[in-house]
């Protein structure tokens, strides 16, 4: 009789400490990216027979978490717990594996010194205690000051994996001396499962439009600092009024994707209750308290417009009809990479084009659909290789600690 697999390969427990992930992020999309890795991990560790526990690092924040189990432990921190040994560090040390996603696009110094020097030394903790280093699928860059390119080059080099998800985020690594392998693969957040969000059966077109509260700040320096190339609230404001005057008359919902009313620069409802009141035939939908919800809710829609690019990846994954309002890269990147040639770019297009595109993706939103749908094909595909390096390092750490080589190809037992 065969003997059964994992009783002929000892395995211990896994501890897997998670950081710039996030369970209580008002950005929904961060959320997205934590809840789609924390299922992949699990059923990785159900793969390779492994005990897992997963600690995660984040910031303190009085929400619900949107992601719970035995198997999960949250640990609050503040930026003084990264200055200490007994802060950040003691989990850091004591873990035998750290996933790094970078909140998706936070790698990079675009958005202030401040939140640079935390990403860069939460990386230089874990290598300092010496544990492997994964960053998970992500936009890199762009770095644009030359002491934070010195420092994400050294971090890179010295990490176990190096994933990104597009191929352009790639092209700027090899532009800032990063010379190692990097897996191209896509945004963890088109795994993410949906919760049902039981609309009512619509009688019109559904048609969602996530606004940016960022974006209609003017960012967080109130001066375009994404440097756009129209004015956004206008601009919202003339979407709105076109989808609602379009002869389909369609239901128009705005869907905010990041929620934090003591922050009224970031906040998209405090945004949209504005538009609302404007215009107030259209439905505004709840403020989610998870992604999963914000994803049910979204794959209701028969068209989506969104500033966020987490909502339009809730979009396209539940193969609904999208147009990318974008203005990073971060959008031509990652949807670029998947086929989905579908969107406009709010940093250089005029505010005509960009309302003629919108009108004319909806009115097209069946063939915009059947991409979205072969898009999210190529994005779970191209995942598959993050997936394969992240169960070779956990396959790797998983044997019981002391044993050698020898016994570890013989299956035997009793560890050294």
């Amino acid at each position: 009789m065969n003997a059964i697999p994992f009783l002929t390969r000892p395995r211990r427990d896994l501890n897997v400490c998670l950081i710039l992930h996030a369970s209580r992020s008002n950005n929904l999309g961060v959320g997205a990216l934590t809840v789609a890795q924390v299922d992949l991990l699990r059923g990785l560790a159900i793969e390779l027979h492994l005990s897992l526990s997963i600690t995660l690092l984040d910031w303190h924040d009085d929400g619900a978490p949107c992601v719970s189990g035995d198997d999960i432990e949250i640990v609050p921190i503040r930026g003084k717990d990264l200055m200490t040994r007994s802060g950040a560090y003691r989990y850091l040390e004591r873990a035998d594996l750290v996933l790094d996603i970078g909140a998706g696009d936070s790698f990079a110094d675009i958005y202030g010194t401040r939140r640079m020097k935390r990403v860069l030394w939460l990386k230089y903790l874990t290598h300092l205690a010496g544990t492997p280093l994964v960053l998970a699928p992500q936009t890199y860059g762009p770095f644009t000051n030359p002491v934070s390119r010195g420092l994400a080059r050294a971090s890179l080099n010295m990490s176990a994996l190096v994933c990104a998800r597009d191929k352009a985020s790639v092209a700027h690594l090899r532009d800032i001396g990063v010379r190692r392998d990097v897996v191209v693969a896509s945004d963890v957040a088109l795994r993410m499962r949906k919760t049902e969000a039981n609309l009512p059966p619509a009688k019109r077109p559904r048609v969602g439009l996530n606004v940016s509260g960022l974006m209609m700040s003017g960012g967080y320096n109130g001066a375009n600092q994404f440097g756009l190339s129209v004015d956004y609230p206008a601009l919202m404001d003339r979407v709105i009024a076109e989808l609602l005057a379009h002869p389909e008359q369609p239901e128009l919902h705005l869907i905010p994707h990041v929620i934090c009313p003591d922050m009224p620069v970031e906040d998209d409802v405090a945004a949209m209750r504005a538009l609302q009141e404007d215009h107030p035939s259209v439905h505004l939908a709840p403020a989610f308290d998870t992604p999963s919800e914000a994803k049910g809710y979204i794959s209701e829609m028969s068209y989506m417009v969104g500033s966020r690019m987490h909502a339009c990846i809730a979009a396209l994954s539940t193969g609904v009809a999208v147009m990318p309002l974008a203005y990073s890269r971060k959008f031509s990147g990652l949807f670029g990479a998947l086929g989905y040639g579908h969107g406009v770019d709010c940093t250089v297009m005029c505010a005509d084009a960009i309302a003629e595109a919108v009108i004319d993706g909806f009115e097209r939103r069946s063939v915009l659909a059947n991409d979205a749908q072969a898009a999210t094909q190529e994005g779970l595909a191209r995942l598959e290789a993050y997936e394969d390096g992240l169960r070779e390092i956990m396959d790797a750490l998983g044997w019981v600690k002391g044993m050698p080589a020898t016994q570890r190809a013989t299956g035997q037992l009793t560890p050294a």
